[in-house]
């Protein structure tokens, strides 16, 4: 009866590790940019294993083997974004600070980009979260001082020469501004949408950061939350989608399905709001 147990119970953890595994990446992956193509690739993986096996292919088989480090190289190389933010979130170490900070922090955005959506000022801030933005951070110029709507509206004053790229918030501290975010690669945003834009999508697609841009040409208010983009807020709906956010973490998903939530106990989808939602 020893020896059996003792057999079995290796198999047994292999197969519960291997389940927990999985199930984590398919929780981790449903609702991204990632999630089709994972789906795709996962089922055309076990169809031709399965296929080979019941087949008993062995040609198949062996192209199977030799392509294998290819395959496995090819997965670092299509899911990098949702592998990097996968492996940062198994610390979830919440870096942003407290909530008094956080409820600074709100404030200090809400008030910044009422006054330079007025004057019609673009500007990017990123708010750090549970993945550090440092490699953003040193793209820039560090500032390391507290985030107040003044010095905020000066670092993006059309004439300060460090105006251009985003400023990027850790804490209720301004880390550096003029910082380089990467620039979405996907190819169905609107045509309208500019690089600051595109940076604000890029960035949240690599990080959990929140992105608030103000358009320079229309003093429009975007927000950029896990990919998804949403443009024409209003400064009501911006402080409350911070508050969610920043406040009560692992709430909504991103700003999108927050905005339709709004809107759940309406018998019609409003649809000047499904018309701000850029499609995913």
């Amino acid at each position: 009866m020893l020896e059996v147990l003792n057999k079995l119970w290796r198999p047994v953890v292999e197969i519960l590790i291997l389940a927990v595994g999985l199930y984590y990446v398919a929780t981790f992956v449903r609702g991204t940019r990632g999630a089709a193509i994972f789906t795709g690739f996962l089922a055309l993986l076990l169809t031709l294993a399965i296929g080979t096996y019941l087949l008993d292919l062995q040609v198949l088989r062996w192209l199977l083997g030799i392509f294998s480090p290819i395959v496995a190289v090819a997965v670092v190389v299509i899911f990098q974004p949702e592998l990097r933010r996968m492996l940062a979130k198994l610390g979830d170490v919440q870096l942003f600070g407290t909530n008094r900070e956080q409820r600074e922090s709100i404030e200090v955005i809400i008030q910044t980009v009422e006054r330079l959506a007025e004057v019609r000022i673009g500007a990017l801030i990123a708010i750090e979260q549970t993945v550090q933005l440092q490699e953003a951070v040193e793209s820039g110029i560090p500032v390391d001082c507290i985030a107040t709507p003044e010095m905020l509206e000066t670092i993006f004053f059309p004439n300060n020469a460090i105006h251009d790229g985003g400023v990027i918030i850790r804490g209720d501290r301004i880390a550096a501004a003029a910082c380089i975010f990467p620039l979405t690669r996907r190819q169905d945003l609107n045509k309208s949408l500019g690089t600051r834009h595109r940076a604000a999508i890029g960035l949240s697609e690599e990080t959990d950061a929140l992105i608030v841009a103000v358009s320079e040409e229309t003093g429009s208010i975007s927000t950029s939350h896990k990919g998804q983009f949403v443009r024409g807020l209003t400064l009501e709906e911006l402080r409350a989608f911070l508050s969610a956010v920043l406040l009560s973490p692992g709430q909504p998903r991103n700003v999108a399905e927050w905005l339709r939530a709004r809107t759940t106990d309406r018998s019609r989808p409003d649809p000047a709001l499904t018309s701000r939602i850029e499609p995913k």
